[in-house]
């Protein structure tokens, strides 16, 4: 029989082998690929003033455009950055979260948004034959900021102690713990946020718990493990720059931040408009 009639009578043109045309390709489909990081642009993260490193490091975002703004989407970021690189210093093992408040100019400027313990040295410290006793407090600065503080310490063995262990009794440790609280509360509710991050850099609150709890019962390793803020008070440019050591929030036709005084100062005469 035939074989070119039943191709017809089905409906498969013969002629293209039953290829169809509308499966063909179409020309100029293929979408022009543009590299995504010539739409960005960088900008500079500071550190405020109570650290000796300003200069954290550089932020990648996308440019300006429309009605999407380059600064609202920088706004609200949080950088975390240990100790060690912001003071220059060998507490490699506490890390500092900033979060990103204003832009202005090519600039982030930062404050402090907690601050943490790394996974590390946090296991390092556990041991056996010891106790370990942990606190949490949630306090108030005079500035409006409300912050969760955590707390940790370890027993020791008393000085020529025999017994392998040094466990405190559960007494102990509910009057270490109460004893714990009342001294971050009575040291964070008396400050603003700026002294307490000056207080939490050498870890000063640490050093006077493992000194007042000593006739309870003595402890090494005592150390402010972890801030949180959990409410912050409305937003103030004013005591942002005087966080980074700034005079004041005014900018020049650069985005540039200027310092501003109450004296009048006369423009320059121009050449020309």
């Amino acid at each position: 029989f035939d074989v070119v009639p039943l191709l017809l009578s089905s409906g498969i043109n013969a002629e293209y082998g039953g290829k169809n045309k509308r499966l063909s390709k179409r020309k100029g489909n293929k979408k022009k690929i543009v590299d995504p990081f010539t739409k960005k642009e960088w900008y500079d993260v500071k550190a405020p003033s109570t650290f000796n490193t300003r200069d954290v490091g550089k932020t990648l975002v996308t440019r300006t455009t429309g009605t999407k703004i380059a600064a609202d989407a920088l706004k609200g970021r949080v950088y975390e950055c240990a100790l060690a690189d912001l003071n220059n210093d060998e507490n490699a093992f506490r890390k500092f979260k900033l979060i990103c408040e204003d832009v202005q100019g090519k600039y982030c400027y930062t404050n402090f948004h907690g601050m943490d313990m790394t996974r590390d040295k946090l296991c390092s410290l556990v041991r056996k034959w010891q106790t370990l006793i942990e606190a949490h407090v949630d306090v108030k600065t005079t500035d409006g900021y409300l912050l969760r503080v955590f707390c940790m310490g370890f027993t020791k063995k008393l000085p020529k102690q025999i017994k392998k262990t040094a466990y405190a009794q559960s007494s102990q440790v509910r009057a270490i713990r109460k004893k714990m609280m009342d001294i971050m509360t009575k040291q964070v509710a008396g400050e603003d946020l700026k002294a307490l991050v000056l207080k939490l850099i050498p870890d000063s609150i640490g050093k006077d718990i493992e000194k007042e709890c000593m006739d309870i019962y003595p402890l090494h390793d005592v150390h402010v493990r972890k801030v949180k803020v959990l409410k912050k008070p409305k937003f103030d440019l004013g005591k942002l720059m005087d966080l980074h050591g700034e005079m004041g929030g005014a900018t020049d036709e650069n985005g540039e931040v200027v310092p501003t005084t109450n004296e009048f100062i006369e423009p320059q005469v121009q050449e020309s408009v």
